[in-house]
C-alpha cells in the first residue's frame, strides 16, 4: 500500500538535543501547542557549565512568555566588568550604567545548570527522552526519520539538530547536502579551535569571600601576562562563585580525536589541567585552586571553544540550530516563528520556512561570530598582536566609546511573532522584525468579532 502525502496533518517534530537552544525551541513549541519530542543522547540530564548572561537581546522573548520575573529570581544584574593582569592589578573595565536606561532591561548573569532546571520544568517530562542517540537519519517527501542506538527510530515532519557542530543531524545532513551538491565547500573544512576552557561552579565559605553577599554581580577577568592562561570569575545567586579558566592552544597540536571528544562536554581528565592552573592568582585573594577545591570535581568540565560559521543550515525537512549562549535561543525564537507561520506540511513550504528562517538569522550571527572572535583576542590572546590589541582596547579607547560598542547588542532582539511584542522601555532604536502575516490575520479576526 502506498501512503499518500497529508499537507494538513498535525505537525510533529523531532528535536535532537537537550541543551539550552534545543529545550528554549521546545518551550516555544509547547506554547505553539505543536506536537514534538527531543531525544537526549546522555543516561540522565546533569546541567554543566558556569556563568552565563542574557541581556536585550533574548530577554524580550522571555518577557513575551511571562519568564523574565524567574529569570530575574535566578540572576543578578551586572553593573561592571572588571579587567586585572596577573598581579592583581586592575588594567580596564567596561560599565554598564547606561545599560538599563538604553535598552529597557538590565544585563543579567546566572549559573547555567540554573537556567537549564528553568527551561526543563517549563516542558513535560514525558517529551524529553534520554539514551536517544541518533545514529542516521532519513527524509523524503513524506517525512524525515531518524534510527537511534538503542535500535528504535523516531518519525516526524521536522527534525531539528540542536546538538552541537558535531552532532549526527548535521553529519546526516551533511552527506545528503553533499550528495545534491548543494554543500558549501567550506562546511567540509574543520572548525578553528583558539582555546579551551575549564569552567566550574564553587560554593565557597562567604566569610572568606564576602562578595558573594553583594546584590549584584561581581564580574571580572584576570588576564596572565607570558601565559596561556586567562580566567573569569562571576557571582551567582546563592552565595555561589562562577568561574571559567581559559588556555590559548596551538591549534597545529590539535587532533582529530581531541576535536571528536569537544562533542561531549563533561568531566574528563580534568586533573592534569587543573594542577596547571591551582596557583594562578585570584584576584579577590588567594589563588584559582582555592576555587576549585570549593567546586564539586563532577561538576568540573572542559570544552573547546571553536569559531565557524556553516554556511549550510538546512535542507529538505532538516533544519539545525546554531551552537553556543544567546545565539542559540534566538535561533530557535526565529525558527519557532518560521514554524508557526508554516502554510502546510509540503516539502515546499517547510523548505521556504527554513530559508527564511536563515535569511533573517544569518546576518545577524556572522556579526556575531566576527565580534566574538575580536572579544576573545582582546580577552584571551597571547599572541605578540592580541597583546597590543588589548593594549589599545584598554588603554587608547575612551569608556564612553566602548559602553557605546557594548549597546550596539541591545538593537537586535528577536521576539515571538506570535505573541504581542513587549513595549520598549528604553531611549535606544530596536531593528524592526519580519511580522507574521498568520498572526496578523488571526488578530484583526478577533478584533473584528462583537
Amino acid at each position: 500500500m502506498v501512503e499518500l502525502l497529508d499537507e494538513n496533518k498535525p505537525l510533529h517534530v523531532i528535536i535532537v538535543g537537550a541543551g539550552l537552544g534545543g529545550l528554549m525551541l521546545a518551550l516555544l513549541l509547547e506554547r505553539l501547542n505543536i506536537s514534538y519530542v527531543v531525544l537526549e543522547r546522555a543516561s540522565e540530564i546533569r546541567p554543566l557549565g558556569s556563568a552565563m548572561a542574557f541581556s536585550a537581546n533574548i530577554l524580550p522573548a522571555f518577557e513575551q512568555l511571562g519568564m523574565l520575573p524567574e529569570i530575574e529570581k535566578i540572576s543578578m544584574p551586572i553593573f561592571n566588568m572588571d579587567i586585572y593582569n596577573n598581579a592583581r592589578q586592575k588594567v580596564g573595565a567596561l560599565n554598564m550604567g547606561r545599560y538599563r536606561a538604553t535598552s529597557g532591561y538590565e544585563s543579567l548573569i546566572f549559573a547555567r545548570p540554573d537556567m537549564h532546571h528553568l527551561f526543563l520544568s517549563k516542558i513535560p517530562a514525558s517529551k524529553v527522552l534520554l539514551k536517544k542517540r541518533v545514529l542516521s537519519m532519513e527524509q523524503n517527501e513524506l517525512g524525515v526519520m531518524v534510527r537511534l542506538a538503542d535500535g528504535t527510530t523516531c518519525h516526524g515532519d521536522i527534525l531539528v539538530g540542536a546538538d552541537g557542530a558535531y552532532s549526527a543531524v548535521r553529519q546526516g545532513l551533511y552527506k545528503l547536502a553533499e550528495k545534491h551538491g548543494i554543500l558549501a565547500a567550506s562546511d567540509l573544512t574543520s572548525l578553528k579551535m583558539g582555546y579551551m576552557s575549564m569552567v566550574g561552579i564553587a560554593q565557597p565559605d562567604p566569610e572568606k569571600y564576602p562578595v558573594v553577599k553583594e546584590k549584584s554581580a561581581n564580574f571580572s577577568r584576570l588576564i596572565g601576562e607570558k601565559s596561556p592562561y586567562s580566567y573569569n570569575t562571576a557571582t551567582v545567586p546563592g552565595g555561589r562563585i562562577c568561574w571559567g579558566m581559559t588556555i590559548q592552544l596551538d591549534t597545529s597540536k590539535v587532533s582529530k580525536e581531541m576535536r571528536f571528544k569537544n562533542s561531549e562536554w563533561g568531566p574528563e581528565a580534568n586533573e592534569i589541567m587543573i594542577k596547571e592552573i591551582h596557583d594562578f592568582p585570584c584576584h579577590f585573594g588567594g589563588v584559582v585552586g582555592d576555587l576549585i577545591d570549593a567546586t564539586p570535581k563532577d561538576l568540573i568540565s572542559r570544552v573547546f571553544l571553536e569559531e565557524k560559521l556553516f554556511e549550510t543550515w538546512h535542507h529538505g525537512r532538516t533544519v539545525l540550530l546554531g551552537d553556543g549562549a544567546t545565539n542559540a535561543l534566538q535561533d530557535a525564537v526565529i525558527l519557532a516563528n518560521c514554524i508557526y507561520d508554516l502554510k502546510s506540511n509540503s516539502p515546499e513550504d517547510i523548505s521556504a520556512a527554513f530559508r527564511s528562517y536563515k535569511d533573517q538569522r544569518y546576518p545577524h550571527a556572522k556579526q556575531q561570530m566576527e565580534k566574538s572572535k575580536n572579544l576573545g583576542k582582546i580577552l584571551y590572546g597571547q599572541t605578540w598582536s592580541e597583546r597590543i590589541l588589548r593594549y589599545i582596547a584598554f588603554n587608547m579607547i575612551p569608556a564612553k566609546t566602548q559602553e557605546d560598542q557594548f549597546l550596539k547588542d541591545t538593537v537586535y532582539r528577536p521576539i515571538l511573532s506570535f505573541m504581542e511584542p513587549p513595549e520598549n522601555r528604553g531611549s535606544g532604536s530596536v531593528l524592526p522584525q519580519k511580522p507574521s502575516e498568520r498572526y496578523e490575520r488571526e488578530k484583526r479576526a478577533r478584533e473584528a468579532q462583537p
